[in-house]
């Protein structure tokens, strides 16, 4: 019997909100479908997305409401703090452990639409840096739905864009101004389900945890989730493989990272680092100088010389270190 693809899940990050105004300026009043949409949020910041989407074209958009009835010609949006997911009548807004530093993550509304809605289901990817949605889009085509892709040459930050065309085979890849178009083409075009495969133990695992929320042992060590080696930028935990891929870990309690947003993390925690080994060695300088000043006025000769040769070190090492960090984040409109 054929169906029709009513359930659309749209991720976006840096950039999104110029990508999702001309998107939903496409959908029309009549759109056979519900939209859930998802953006990288602040943990504590309010949110003015729906509004800003009410304004950009036909269809009404509000924050979603646990337990409410995803609507056909409605946005529901991701609340700040909370990950959006899609149960099998209604929205499912959850405290579940942050992905990729994130919550709400584009990855967890995905997978619970691949779980939920299967073939139904139609992802697509906007805008944003590293690749949050990728394995999200991945699991959505696996169970014979749709993945949608701005064309990273059209996108503000082509970082989600780029990652899912790498990840997911699809032959919609398209301008935002076109993509919408086009989506609404498909929610109106019955088709024949083919052959889906059920959700792999790995997916139901990990939308398990989207939805259950912080708890212990959500995952734990075993023959398909090796320990990595690398720890948890979150909590500290030691983080586990998951999933059949590679390149995507957990740790106990569910915090999840993929590959890159991993690498971020650490290029982060380096930084600061740096930054605090900089600013330890001018205290030590300055320190040291003072030091030097001290026993320079009691006429402790031996001590001045030690004192001042220990101001120099630190000063000469602070420079280094100070070029270094300065050449990683130039001054606008600076040589490169």
């Amino acid at each position: 019997m054929p169906l029709h693809r009513d359930v659309v899940v749209v991720g976006a990050s840096a950039g999104g909100v110029e990508a999702l105004r001309e998107l939903v300026r496409a959908l029309p009043a009549d759109f056979p479908a519900a939209v859930l949409v998802v953006m990288h949020l602040a943990p504590g910041a309010s949110s003015a997305l729906p509004q800003i989407l009410s304004r950009a074209g036909a269809l009404p958009a509000v924050h979603a409401a646990h337990g409410e009835r995803p609507a056909k010609g409605t946005i529901h949006v991701a609340p700040p703090d909370h990950h959006l997911l899609l149960g099998e009548d209604t929205l499912v807004l959850s405290r579940g452990p942050t992905e990729n530093g994130h919550r709400p993550a584009i990855n967890a509304t995905f997978r619970s639409a691949a779980v939920t809605a299967g073939p139904s289901a139609i992802g697509v990817v906007l805008s944003g840096a590293l690749d949050d949605g990728s394995a999200g889009l991945c699991s959505i085509v696996e169970r014979g739905g749709v993945a949608m892709v701005q064309d990273p040459a059209d996108a503000l930050y082509p970082g989600m864009p780029e990652n899912a065309i790498a990840r997911t085979s699809t032959e919609h890849v398209y301008p935002v101004g076109v993509l919408g178009g086009v989506l609404n083409q498909l929610v109106r075009t019955p088709v024949e389900p083919g052959p889906a495969a059920g959700p792999s133990p790995a997916l139901l695992l990990e939308d398990r945890i989207a939805r259950d929320g912080v708890r212990a042992d959500a995952v734990t060590p075993g023959e398909t989730t090796p320990v990595s080696g690398h720890m948890c930028p979150d909590c500290g935990g030691a983080l586990l493989e998951v999933g059949r891929r590679g390149g995507h870990y957990r740790c106990r309690i569910g915090h999840a990272w993929s590959a890159e947003a991993l690498l971020g993390a650490h290029d982060l925690e380096f930084e600061r680092a740096l930054w605090t080994a900089l600013r330890s060695l001018d205290e030590k300088a300055a320190l040291a100088r003072r030091m030097q000043r001290d026993v320079g006025l009691r006429g402790t000769v031996g001590l001045t010389g030690r004192y001042e040769t220990t101001a120099r070190e630190c000063v000469t090492a602070a420079e280094t270190l100070r070029r270094f960090l300065l050449a990683q984040h130039p001054e606008p409109g600076s040589a490169s």
